[in-house]
């Protein structure tokens, strides 16, 4: 795709949901950004909002944060820092999706003995994961929304360990259950959430249906049931504070090596932790006719995180074919 299809000062292209192009040919998305300065005054009042409540729950339960840890550079950057800047007592959670790069579980096992965290690894049966992540890649299951932050491959895996999270941290009552997203993957305004059983009954069941359709009652124990939406547990807030703390991809890396962690070489140029994530940006690639990260990065760009060539070339760098292949293989993909 050449410079032509893509905006002018981010890099969305023509092909992304909903675009449209001024004269000069800047993107939509572009001109309604509000600008650095309204940026940086809404991480303040959410860094505000995040110490208060720290004050307010920090000590109350046997954890304060429940990390959904992926092994990731974010997710690894985001734990560290809720442990020695904010002294949050941490049970780290990582949910194995049978396709976690051989390093990232190096790192994960790494990181969290020399962090001094809990940590638990959830590894559902293959046999399930197998046949969501094959219907995952014959088309949208979800709303359509959805495919413009994700590929419908990783809205599946995301769903099932964002509401097995939240129903561990129930069950559990811890006060937060927070995520290593870059500011790029959602925005400050949904940094920090306070779950709700309405609200939150209602976008599980968006997720939870076509999953059951495909596999049945076996993912029930990764969702929430009746009696957490009326159980006597309070529901936790959902944090993702790399948004409001700022993002620096030279400094998380610099941090994340003091602990031991080392970039997986067999992972695509947008994860540092899923060989999955290979096979699933290719064929949402075919069926959509964009990148997945497109908005991702289009957002880091604007926001003035990450260099506009650096995020093209991440976009147009081929998936790894010996990656793509051991995942086909797995799935029973011919």
């Amino acid at each position: 795709m050449n410079s032509m299809n893509r905006c002018t000062r981010c890099i969305l292209p023509e092909t992304f949901p909903g675009i449209r192009f001024n004269k000069e040919g800047v993107c939509n998305f572009c001109l309604e950004f509000k600008g650095t300065d309204h940026l940086e005054d809404k991480m303040t009042e959410y860094k505000c909002r995040f110490m208060k409540l720290i004050d307010k729950y920090k000590g109350k339960s046997d954890y304060d944060a429940l990390m959904c840890y992926s092994g990731g550079k974010d997710s690894t950057y985001t734990g560290i820092i809720l442990k020695n800047e904010y002294k949050l007592d941490i049970l780290a959670v990582t949910f194995d999706n049978g396709f976690i790069s051989e390093q990232a579980l190096r790192n994960i096992r790494t990181v969290v003995e020399n962090l001094g965290i809990d940590h638990i690894i959830v590894r559902p049966r293959f046999d399930i994961l197998k046949r969501i992540f094959r219907e995952s890649g014959n088309g949208n299951l979800f709303p359509s929304k959805t495919i413009e932050r994700a590929s419908v491959i990783c809205t599946s895996c995301m769903g099932l360990i964002k509401y097995h999270a939240l129903r561990m941290a129930i069950e559990k009552n811890i006060p937060f259950v927070a995520y290593g997203w870059s500011p790029g993957q959602a925005p400050i305004t949904s940094s920090i959430m306070k779950n709700n059983p309405q609200m939150t009954k209602m976008m599980q069941e968006s997720i939870y249906k076509p999953l059951h359709t495909i596999v049945g009652d076996a993912i029930n124990p990764y969702f929430l049931e009746e009696e957490h939406f009326s159980g006597s547990h309070p529901f936790p807030h959902t944090i993702h504070p790399l948004a409001f703390l700022g993002y620096d991809e030279e400094k998380i890396y610099e941090t994340i090596h003091e602990y031991g962690w080392k970039a997986p070489k067999d992972t695509d140029a947008n994860s540092t932790n899923c060989l999955l994530n290979s096979y699933a940006n290719i064929v949402h690639k075919e069926q959509f006719h964009f990148h997945p990260y497109s908005l991702e990065l289009a957002n880091l760009v604007r926001e003035g995180y990450l260099d506009r060539e650096l995020a093209i070339e991440r976009i147009d760098k081929i998936e790894a074919p010996e990656t793509v292949a051991l995942v086909r293989r797995r799935l029973g993909i011919e």
